[in-house]
């Protein structure tokens, strides 16, 4: 998941265990238990092919007819083993199935007519008392009771299942669902579909735990933590272990939470992806929330393998569900702070990254020589005038490390990061008397993720850590000791910053977009959480909670969703686009004290002679267009917004061949134009020029969509990134009417001569005395 902490997903590669042929099918519990588990040929896999439905031949009276014959003919092994039958149909969002073939029998079927595609199933990964108040949600006014707090909105979730007994989803005072809702909840192995509600109003499962089980009770956690975040209802007295107390409640509180279960223990593959995502539109969401990535966090870290669009089957099965106005939002990925690192990079897709809020839960080492090392720890039980001094020692911190001999009486300071919980567990087995580690990619402890430790533990940032060194080198016997205050401090730290864990552009695909888009709260984040799971996600925490504590652009993800659902209540035939950009246009720049907001990575700069040890001004590679402000979002004032012909035209001068381009819009018959300008061309919310050693300067055009009531006039302010200047014509747009359209051209000329893969940055904004409108500008120098 995209979650960095607290869940561990194990690296086994899932094989998910069978459905029947059915369209957007849940799965179902299949008659043959023994043949269900009879092995193909270990060089099979799971892949997904991709039909044109308008060329099924007219003898076959069904498309699974027709599937079926396909397999029949091109993999007769697969035809007559029961472990290898269709294990999903699609028929909303794309069109096709899902089956098991070996490589050769998937290039045999790549060839069959009618067949647009075939996709291997990759692996994808599941990566709030406080965050809505930090995102300017108030009960008394803006954004909440401006939307009925969201009421009736559908915000579908594609993740690990959901615990539907957490306060978090009771649906007291909420009336019933829509009438045009299609959704439902199945009954399925400890799950009776009595326990959904006019809170949680739908519950389909799309791949079965690895002992088997077909549930869509949540195993692990993160689904029920994600579908808290954006949509949770109001409960009083929420904490983890007294940490983080107070009103849990999600982004949108009275929306409706549908939950598809994709993703197990170990992860989610790409079928079942796409089959939740086929259902949910089809079921009728407004929203769909994704906190998947297509790669574990990486070590060492390096930039995202994001496939082209037309090869990457997430973004096609998501373009289906833009063309039916579904809102769709994503993480970017916890693979920061490495350039090029985020993913879901799609320009359908809303993509997320993850900021600080303004709490933090401080915890301290004294060392030796009397120097106070300050982390962030949720260690319950509270040493105010610190524990003794005990000895200090490096550690590999895995488990076949803690020999009694070399932990007892000793706190570890781990020197690989992994689930310190789990290894905090195994010390304390072995007698150590605490753990410390460290995130290295964060600079300073206001953005390191806190943990619940066993024993006393904490957390170190990459300033703290290098502290830490310089005083265990210095002496031959090293000591320190905690102290544990168990407070919740809130804002007292500079906030957000740009998490260092939260991916960076740019965009890997296609650099004139963007990416990611905006940020939102991710570290530290309390949320309702399953009676299944430990909060480490350690198998041998024994422990269980009603609410956790997470951090990731997962959790960074879902208040997006639940901000989309508040602005789709008051404008619901707004397009997805129209939502991205009042989301977009919005957001700020600056933190909660008026400065720019601060990136909290560490390792990319040293490659550059600069000293980690101080922060850098967040660029909108790190930031996107800065921290989402529904209150502001609910009434933009002007929209970019964006259509099915419009990403033809993109996809037309990306120079997708016409099979390409089925893909995403079957009767596609061949490119009519092309985006002038080029590919920054596209009336994105963002605008990136890129200069090569052919040209110096270049002219993107934009067009943007009054939404306002009454008449206004917009004036345009430039703030010209370095290295270039930047004229708009024209710089007054005035608009009579709503729903009005007024087009603008912007010139980028180079004026200085920069090294090759240089970027710089500035921001172009339309304002009067009520709305600003304002748009990230970005300058690559290619050559």
């Amino acid at each position: 998941m995209a979650s960095t902490l607290s869940v561990v997903w194990h690296c086994t590669l899932l094989v998910l265990l069978l459905a029947q042929p059915t369209h957007s099918s849940t799965i179902q519990k299949p008659k043959d238990a023994t043949a269900e588990q009879k092995p193909l040929p270990s060089s099979s896999h799971t892949y997904i092919i991709q039909t044109n439905h308008l060329a099924k031949p007219s003898q076959f009276a069904t498309l699974e007819r027709w599937y079926s014959s396909m397999v029949a003919t091109h993999s007769p092994r697969a035809a007559m083993n029961s472990s290898s039958r269709l294990l999903h149909t699609y028929g909303t969002v794309m069109h096709g199935f899902a089956v098991r073939l070996t490589e050769e029998e998937s290039r045999r079927m790549s060839s069959t007519p009618g067949v647009s595609g075939v996709y291997r199933s990759r692996m994808r990964y599941t990566q709030t008392t406080r965050s809505p108040g930090f995102m300017g949600l108030h009960e008394e006014f803006g954004a909440w009771p401006d939307s009925e707090l969201g009421d009736g909105v559908i915000i579908g979730f594609i993740d690990s299942g959901i615990w539907p007994e957490s306060a978090s989803f009771n649906d007291t005072g909420l009336g019933p669902v829509r009438s045009t809702w299609k959704g439902t909840c199945v009954a399925a192995e400890g799950f009776n579909a009595s326990l959904c509600n006019n809170k949680l109003v739908g519950a389909k499962v799309f791949a079965a735990e690895p002992g088997g089980a077909l549930t869509p009770r949540d195993k692990v956690g993160h689904g029920t933590h994600v579908s808290g975040t954006a949509a949770g209802s109001e409960v009083r007295g929420a904490s983890l272990f007294g940490f983080s107390r107070g009103t849990a409640r999600g982004v949108a509180p009275r929306a409706r939470i549908a939950m598809y279960k994709a993703c197990e223990a170990n992860g989610c593959t790409e079928s079942s992806i796409v089959a939740a995502i086929d259902a949910a539109v089809s079921d009728g969401v407004d929203v769909i929330s994704m906190s998947l990535v297509s790669l574990r966090r990486r070590r060492p870290r390096r930039p995202a393998s994001n496939p082209a669009f037309h090869d990457d089957v997430l973004a096609v099965a998501t373009f289906g569900a833009e063309r039916r106005g579904v809102f769709v939002v994503l993480s970017g990925g916890n693979s920061g702070p490495e350039a090029s690192s985020v993913v879901n990079v799609a320009p359908w897709m809303t993509t997320v990254g993850a900021a600080t809020t303004d709490r933090v839960f401080p915890a301290t080492l004294k060392l030796g020589n009397g120097a106070v090392v300050t982390g962030q720890s949720l260690y319950p039980v509270e040493a105010q005038g610190g524990t003794n001094m005990v000895p200090l020692v490096y550690s590999s911190c895995d488990k076949y490390g803690m020999i009694p001999d070399n932990v007892t009486g000793k706190v570890l300071v781990c020197k690989v990061e992994r689930n310190y919980v789990e290894s905090g567990i195994y010390a304390q087995r072995a007698g150590g008397a605490g753990i410390v580690g460290v995130q290295s990619e964060a600079r300073f402890r206001d953005a390191v993720t806190a943990r619940a430790f066993t024993l006393p533990g904490l957390t170190l940032s990459y300033i703290g850590r290098t502290k830490l060194d310089a005083y265990m080198s210095s002496v031959p016997y090293p000591v320190a000791s905690f102290g544990f205050s168990c407070d919740t401090v809130t804002g007292e730290n500079r906030a957000p910053m740009v998490a260092g864990f939260s991916s960076r552009g740019p965009n890997s695909v296609v650099a004139e977009i963007l990416k990611p888009d905006v940020v939102a709260p991710g570290v530290n984040i309390l949320a309702a959480w399953s009676g299944d799971a430990p909060p480490s996600g350690a198998r041998e925490d024994s422990r269980r909670v009603e609410y956790n504590i997470m951090s990731g652009t997962s959790m960074a993800c879902p208040h997006v969703a639940g901000a989309a659902a508040l602005i789709k209540k008051r404008h619901g035939d707004w397009t997805p686009a129209m939502v991205r950009s009042a989301l977009m246009t919005t957001a700020t720049p600056l933190d909660k004290n008026g400065r720019l907001i601060l990136d909290n990575g560490v390792g990319y700069r040293s490659n550059y002679g600069v000293d980690d040890m101080t922060c850098d001004d967040a660029t909108t590679l790190a930031a996107g267009a800065g921290l989402v402000l529904p209150r502001l979002a609910m009434d933009p004032g002007l929209v970019y917004d964006l259509g099915t012909q419009d990403y033809v035209d993109l996809m037309c001068t990306l120079n997708y061949t016409t099979e390409q381009m089925r893909r995403f819009v079957p009767s596609m018959s061949g490119c009519a134009r092309t985006l002038p300008g080029g590919v920054g061309s596209l009336n994105y919310p963002s605008l990136v020029a890129v200069f090569d050693s052919r040209t110096s300067a270049r002219t993107l055009t934009r067009t943007v969509t009054k939404v306002s009531a009454q008449a206004e006039t917009y004036n345009v302010t430039v703030a010209a990134p370095s290295g270039a200047n930047v004229t708009v014509t024209p710089t007054t747009l005035v608009f009579r009417r709503q729903n009005e359209k007024k087009s603008y051209s912007v010139e980028f000329r180079s004026n200085a001569v920069m090294p090759a893969g240089a970027w710089e940055f500035g921001h172009i904004t339309w304002e009067n005395r009520k709305h600003q409108v304002r748009s990230p500008v970005a300058v690559l120098w290619e050559n």
